[in-house]
């Protein structure tokens, strides 16, 4: 089932390149995803949430002289992230529908293979293979912002690429120490059964950390996200809001508490001040900013630092909180990079100077602008809200003026969004603009609903989510206890 779900995308892209006509080639693309949520939410429907147990699981051998396998399986937390590379996958081509006017063919073959690799990164159970698919998504990333991006694009694409490469190179050093710590094993669940002494947990958290907080992206390693949104087509940005700063925080879950729990323990205090420092720095950076995309970019590296925060407060209530972030921000970021894109599209202009009265000439866009700018604020009955409550709540467990403190970001998100929507949306007319304005088709009302659906869903009624990662999230936490980590 794992493997239907991972190879459909590539088996579709392999299919484009026998498909002429750009129309054929949206088309095609479409279905492939459309097949593959299918499946991804069938998938779900059979997870059972009762169990902490890998499930789905596939093993078979790869290279048996080095110990590395092809095996695969998810469970209660990563599930989560498979149906958001899915949907998003989905979304992704809905939102390239028209702004991609050029070599559309090879556009969707680098998108539909850039799910196919992200998909494979949150089933992995073999670290080599996790490593594989990790490293390969740069391929496929670097040609959408570098081919299909804006003027500065050739810029951005280098710093995207260096960064994260940087990153992965201290993440291939901790995995080799970790493979000779552990018997000569890549098997993850293996893995974390073989706890390193500390004095070799600390050096290969340090080169984790590295590669996972670029990732994320952390404070001080966020300075590449910026340019690769603002470069990035519509599709591009939803692919790193919506996934790639997920699979950072995902490697914290994964590798860095169950593998490494003392030095978890011992750097847990610095990661949360780093994420604290993000949340506020992000959130000054975001008010200072005229260009929409910026806006939204900075926006994401202070609502990703309230998920460390709650991963790192090693609570329940802090760690289901931030996993419920990640996906909720993975889906509300989507839809606000999605109606900066759609908005562009028409004006070709991110300044948000050059806006003005959206209400009066495009209503629908301005409903769903102020829909997702409410849910970016963490609105009550939004799945924002839910997130940002349970990390607080944990966080307040573990530390009153930390907590205290993050409320900060929650403040400064009200201020540059309503600023933002203020600016776009209200007052006068652009006449310079207004003529180069309509308002949503019926293909970009269905990609904004589909997005909808899921911030109001969580927000009042978040148990199914919750339900999905408990058990998972409790096991994990017991593992971290066994070794010394109080909650």
């Amino acid at each position: 089932m794992l493997s239907l779900i991972i190879f459909v995308p590539l088996l579709g892209a392999g299919l484009l390149l026998f498909i002429p006509g750009e129309a054929r080639a949206r088309q095609l693309a479409l279905l492939v995803t459309s097949i593959d949520l299918l499946l991804t939410v069938q998938l779900v429907f059979a997870f059972d949430p009762s169990t902490h147990a890998m499930q789905f699981q596939e093993q078979a051998e790869w290279i048996p002289s080095l110990g590395i396998n092809y095996a695969l399986g998810v469970d209660g937390i990563s599930i989560l992230f498979v149906f958001l590379s899915a949907f998003l996958g989905w979304i992704c081509v809905l939102a390239s529908w028209r702004a991609i006017k050029q070599r559309v063919k090879e556009f969707m073959i680098a998108l539909l293979v850039m799910q196919t690799l992200m998909l494979g990164v949150f089933t992995a159970l073999d670290l080599f293979l996790f490593y594989i698919f990790w490293e390969a998504m740069l391929i496929p990333m670097y040609l959408i912002i570098g081919i299909w991006g804006g003027d500065n694009r050739i810029y951005a694409t280098f710093k995207f690429f260096l960064y994260t490469l940087a990153g992965s190179v201290l993440f291939l050093v901790g995995i080799i120490a970790l493979y000779f710590q552990a018997g000569e094993t890549f098997n993850i669940l293996a893995l974390m059964k073989q706890v390193p002494p500390f004095e070799i947990q600390i050096w290969i958290f340090l080169a984790f950390f590295v590669a996972f907080a670029v990732k994320v992206p952390m404070f001080p390693f966020h300075t590449w996200l910026p340019d690769a949104h603002v470069q990035a087509p519509t599709a591009g940005s939803i692919v790193l809001a919506g996934i790639l700063l997920k699979m950072g925080a995902y490697g914290f879950l994964r590798f860095s508490i169950p593998m490494l729990p003392q030095a978890t323990q011992y750097f847990a205090m610095p990661v949360i001040l780093l994420s604290l420092v993000a949340i506020i720095y992000g959130g000054y950076l975001a008010l200072a900013q005229n260009d929409l995309k910026k806006l939204v970019a900075y926006s994401s590296i202070s609502h990703m630092g309230f998920v460390t925060i709650g991963l790192f407060v090693l609570n329940g209530q802090g760690m289901e909180g931030g996993i419920l972030q990640m996906f909720s921000h993975g889906i509300v970021t989507s839809g606000l990079f999605l109606l900066v894109g759609l908005v562009y599209e028409r004006t070709h202009s991110r300044a948000i100077s050059d806006y003005g009265g959206l209400m009066k000439v495009m209503p629908l866009y301005t409903t769903g602008l102020a829909f997702f700018t409410l849910a970016s604020m963490a609105l009550p009955g939004t799945s924002a809200f839910i997130g940002e409550l349970l990390v607080l709540v944990g966080t307040f467990s573990y530390n009153k003026i930390i907590a205290a403190l993050a409320v900060i970001g929650a403040v400064l998100s009200a201020a540059y969004l309503l600023s933002m929507f203020r600016r776009v949306a209200l007052g006068q007319v652009n006449n310079k603009l207004q003529s180069e304005i309509w308002d949503l088709d019926s293909r970009e009302i269905v990609a904004i609903l589909s997005l909808a659906v899921f911030v109001i869903w969580i927000g009042f009624y978040p148990g199914p989510f919750l339900g999905l990662m408990h058990v998972s999230v409790e096991h994990l936490l017991e593992q971290a206890t066994a070794s010394g980590i109080t909650r």
